[in-house]
């Protein structure tokens, strides 16, 4: 199983792309929790932490497919970069004058979710040109997918560490410093100064031009609300089923069953087209959800949750390479932006829609949520079949090679390849 990992990770650059976009996300994944311990920290109220921290994530979810277009049109290093520091010294800016006056803190916050790079965007845009082989691309999709639970399970842990070891101050600034060294090392690498993307059509719409790509973000947008419900149903178990202890499981839980299902997803090679594998992976992730629905004891609970998260890596890793088949040419990091967007988006919107759900009906309520918005997911999947069976025909887009960075980047795939 872990031989396509390894052959991954002995390609040249490879780990240093991955452990460096990690790295470099690590201040977006944590945002939320450090955002709140230091607010509490400065005396403020939940609910003005829950507004820094909306107010954030709206930034974001407005700044990656902005910022991803700019990473098509001027190339990584002139774009990842300066938007990383930019959006470090806003949090600096917010670390050092706490949250007050308050119109300062609310515009540090803007700029700082507003400059968050798309690192991971870019990621996805470069291993094309890293590993040159279509089912080594699908293996790197699993296991970028697969390190992205082991970062939102860590991340947490290491906030957590910097606020008892010094402050929450301390926390929100060194892992802001961690993440500029983290983007920096990614940009100065030679696959990601050699890369280029591939000529555009001058349009205002840009990826989104894609009728495929709308209906893969439509899609995802309900997965989105999943994941964002599922967290807050977990949090109103737990307060009857023995408290903060339980929900830490529930989630590790959670993130657990990804971890698995991802790995071995991109363990095997895979035939078909990616879009119709989808559709299964989909319908999966919603029936996993069901049986959380009937709030058994603690420890059954737990591995219910492993099960529910057990098909979304590979939901997340097939959607890139749908992604990679419907984005216009020259628009890949873009694309790939806009499919975070729409996720954040999502999970935001569960949140808040999983609130009033459990107030008025309880955990149970609560997780049939996630249950039905896959099911949704799954209905925009089965009414678009026809448009995501076209793909876009410049896919993806491939790097230029070292010894000619200003060569334009040409297509690798076409709509006839086997994902």
């Amino acid at each position: 199983m872990a031989a396509g990992y390894l052959e991954i990770l002995r390609t040249k650059h490879a780990v240093r792309l991955l452990t460096g976009t990690l790295v470099g996300r690590l201040p977006n994944a944590v945002a939320p929790i450090a955002i709140v311990l230091f607010v509490r920290a400065e005396g403020g109220t939940y609910s003005l932490a829950g507004a820094f921290a909306a107010v954030y994530g709206v930034a974001n979810a407005v700044g990656q497919p902005v910022l991803g277009r700019l990473v098509d049109l001027y190339g990584q290093p002139r774009v990842q970069l300066p938007a990383a520091v930019a959006s470090a010294l806003a949090t600096a800016v917010f670390a050092f004058s706490g949250t007050d006056p308050l119109p300062l803190a609310y515009a540090a916050m803007v700029a700082a979710g507003l400059f968050t790079p798309p690192l991971e965007g870019g990621l996805r845009a470069l291993w094309p040109a890293v590993l040159r082989r279509e089912d080594q691309i699908h293996t790197a999709y699993a296991l970028d997918a697969v390190a992205q639970e082991v970062m939102f399970t860590v991340g947490p842990l290491l906030v957590t560490l910097c606020v008892s070891l010094w402050s929450a101050q301390a926390a929100v600034l060194v892992l802001n410093v961690v993440g500029v060294l983290g983007a920096l090392s990614v940009v100065v690498s030679p696959p990601s100064r050699a890369w280029r993307s591939a000529p555009r059509e001058a349009h205002w719409l840009g990826a989104l031009r894609s009728p495929g790509l709308l209906a893969l973000l439509a899609s995802f947008l309900f997965v989105g609300i999943a994941m964002g419900s599922i967290a807050v149903a977990a949090a109103a178990y737990a307060d009857q089923n023995g408290g903060d202890v339980v929900y830490g499981w529930l989630m590790a839980a959670l993130g657990l069953g990804a971890l698995a299902g991802g790995t071995v997803y991109g363990a095997r090679p895979w035939q078909g087209v990616p879009e119709r594998r989808l559709r299964v992976l989909v319908a999966l992730l919603a029936v996993c959800y069901l049986p959380l629905a009937s709030t058994p004891g603690a420890v059954a609970m737990t591995a219910l949750a492993a099960l529910s998260g057990v098909f979304l890596a590979p939901c997340i890793a097939c959607a890139f390479l749908i992604v990679d088949r419907h984005a216009p040419r020259g628009t890949v990091t873009e694309a790939f932006s806009w499919l975070v967007t729409t996720f954040t988006v999502g999970a935001s919107a569960g949140t808040g829609l999983a609130g009033p759900v459990v107030q008025a009906g309880g955990a149970l309520w609560g997780f049939a949520l996630p249950g039905a918005a896959g099911a949704v997911s799954l209905l925009v999947l089965l009414a678009t079949g026809r448009v995501l069976a076209a793909p876009a025909g410049g896919a993806v887009v491939a790097a230029s090679s070292e010894n000619d960075p200003n060569r334009a980047a040409e297509p690798r795939f076409s709509s006839g390849d086997r994902a």
